[in-house]
């Protein structure tokens, strides 16, 4: 019998410190899981390469509690040690069994996913028991040893009668740590860390039917056979080549990620990259609607199949952080912390490298099947709106997929567009004016008249449009966007050829004077417009600066200071060449002149979706009076 003082210096103490001082106690299941794993991985990767004179055979890790003795085991039959071994890997916490495998062994095992935290690893147990055994029988014929310890720095090491190959850990649960003694707790822990671990775990036992026999009679009942219950797929679709796997495949795995999800994925994007930094994964771009708050946290991060944390912000570039999907790195450490991140070069490329493989997806995506795409491009525009405006990497190759859609439901590319319209919506200027609605239905009647000019009107309805088309323009000469009700159609789009009006300089100015009177200064700017005798007498509109500001001030920066509280602020554009305006103009009644100006108002207010409550309910009131 051995016994003595674990060695624990004060240069070996600070890992430990950093790396569980602030963890929450659940992790030691995942860190002994891990080290059983990587027991076993290095078992298998010897065997491979005939170091180790062994059948590796089928093992699994067993993970067992036993209540009544407040007992929880964690049994694996990978390589073991001796008790040399325990003396260097656990007593001597300064070493790392792993570090130094990797060292020797580092060119051949570069690719055998050895997670290599065992030594630190194995003190989490201390976080939530009392007393912890090991014991554990080496893969070389040599005795197999017993170590105990209470948590303090004394142990004792004694041989063992253990005859098979492998580790057992023993924990004696803590009186403040009895919730690890139930069965839903390690399930609940082993489902969350280890679902997708390379060995298969056995959590106790599940009854399955034999299958029935083809010459069975009907009333054939099958036989029911107790067989282990393994709690994790060793084989997660992300382990796999993209060549190996069908879109059932893809599907069939989002649903075991997320099996409270009832809709399918849009599409899969499959990550496999070695160089300059290990990585794989697949994301998935769920259905999502025109809204900024969906739900975060989705993508989960693995370290060589071992969950890590569902907080990528950092790996992830932040405009996917709203995807769905598993991102593996054994470049990553098991405790991952927000600084770590924010200052590793790894971290930076693998965003980089994850936004390059998204922009090309969705580009072969657009190529191969854009019809398709367009069918899905509601669902997914407001993550690459998102991109192009966060990611300058994604912006750039953004303009070969990203679509604008008009209110006929035709899509194009901006490139697209721009061809599209240059012949008809150039303005005097050169300017190509882009026009859009943000609200198909509300902007209705300004949409209308724009199309009876052959003009073609995009649907940019996302809550981000406004800095979007900010940037656009920036990068664009000689294009603008202009939403369609924020001036009467021929201000809009300038041609050189302007109405002249019916009324002279007098009788505008008397008429400009009436309806000033009559209209709130404080909400309404008067505009008289000559425009053709046909067009609306009355529009209310927003000026395209004023409301791109305000609507981009709302939404997070980009807009002036205090926009966003600003108060509303709209143009009443009259037609001076309309028979209203003269109407107005020669009624010597004071009452019937304003009247006139309030139905006016209230119509074209309709138009905006602006009259509301009060004063709608008078307009209806007043209208039917009229009809009677």
């Amino acid at each position: 019998m051995t016994t003595g003082k674990i060695n624990v210096s004060v240069e070996n103490i600070f890992p430990l410190i950093k790396k569980f001082l602030y963890s929450d106690h659940e992790i030691f299941l995942r860190e002994l899981v891990s080290n059983a794993t990587d027991a076993t991985l290095k078992l298998k990767h010897l065997t491979s390469i005939g170091e180790a004179k062994v059948e590796y055979g089928n093992p699994k890790i067993e993970v067992k509690i036993d209540k009544d003795n407040k007992k929880l085991h964690i049994i694996d039959q990978g390589l073991g040690m001796s008790a040399d071994e325990v003396e260097k890997y656990i007593n001597q916490v300064a070493f790392s069994g792993a570090e130094e495998f990797l060292e020797k062994y580092k060119d051949s095992a570069k690719d055998s996913g050895i997670i290599g935290h065992f030594g630190l690893g194995f003190y989490s147990a201390f976080m939530v028991a009392s007393k912890v055994e090991i014991i554990t029988k080496s893969y070389k014929d040599e005795p197999a040893a017993h170590w105990t310890c209470d948590g303090s720095p004394e142990f004792t090491l004694v041989p063992h009668d253990k005859t098979e190959r492998g580790t057992e850990i023993i924990l004696h649960i803590a009186d403040d740590s009895t919730e690890f003694l139930e069965e839903f707790k390690i399930r609940e822990l082993l489902k969350k860390y280890n679902k997708f671990m390379p060995v298969p775990i056995k959590f106790g036992t599940k009854k399955e039917s034999l299958p029935k026999p083809e010459d069975a009679p009907e009333d054939f009942k099958a036989e029911e056979v107790e067989v282990d219950n393994i709690i994790n797929n060793p084989t997660p679709a992300w382990t796999k080549a993209p060549t190996e796997l069908k879109d059932e495949d893809y599907k069939e795995f989002y649903r075991e990620l997320y099996p409270m999800q009832f809709e399918d994925p849009l599409f899969s994007i499959h990550l496999n990259v070695d160089y300059p930094f290990n990585l794989t994964g697949i994301l998935y771009f769920p259905k999502m609607s025109a809204d900024l708050q969906i739900q975060k946290d989705k993508i989960q991060l693995y370290q060589n199949q071992v969950f890590v944390t569902d907080n990528v912000e950092g790996i992830v570039p932040e405009f996917l952080v709203m995807l769905r999907g598993v991102i593996d790195s054994p470049d990553i450490p098991l405790n991952v912390s927000r600084s770590y991140l924010q200052s590793d070069g790894n971290v930076k490329k693998i965003s980089n490298y994850i936004t390059r493989k998204v922009a090309d997806k969705l580009k072969s995506l657009f190529n191969e099947n854009r019809e398709d795409f367009q069918q899905k491009w509601n669902d997914i525009k407001i993550v690459l709106e998102y991109g192009m405006l966060s990611e300058p990497k994604f912006y750039e190759k953004a303009g070969e997929f990203v679509l604008y859609p008009t209110v006929d439901e035709k899509y194009f590319t901006l490139a697209e567009l721009k061809e599209k319209i240059a012949a008809n919506q150039t303005d005097k200027n050169g300017k190509v004016v882009v026009l859009y609605a943000s609200n198909k239905e509300a902007q209705h009647g300004y949409i209308d008249i724009a199309k009876e000019k052959g003009y073609e009107v995009l649907l940019l309805d996302s809550p981000i449009v406004s800095h979007l088309i900010q940037k656009l323009e920036a990068d664009n000469e000689n294009l603008t966007f202009v939403r369609v009700d924020s001036d009467h159609i021929d201000k809009l789009i300038q041609k050189e050829d302007t109405q002249i009006s019916k009324l002279s300089e007098e009788e505008s100015t008397k008429l400009k004077t009436v309806l000033e009177e009559l209209v709130p200064k404080a909400t309404y700017t008067v505009q008289l417009e000559a425009m053709d005798s046909n067009a609306a007498p009355f529009m209310i509109t927003q000026p395209e600066f004023m409301r791109r500001m305000k609507e981009m001030s709302q939404t997070g920066g980009g807009g002036m200071f205090g926009m966003g509280n600003f108060p509303e602020m709209y143009n009443l554009v009259v037609n001076t060449n309309s028979n209203l305006a003269s109407t107005i103009l020669s009624t010597e009644d004071k009452s019937a002149q304003e009247h006139l100006v309030k139905q006016a108002m209230d119509l074209a207010k309709i138009s905006q979706g602006l009259l509301k409550g009060e004063e709608l309910t008078a307009f209806v009131k007043r209208s039917f009076e009229m009809i009677k």
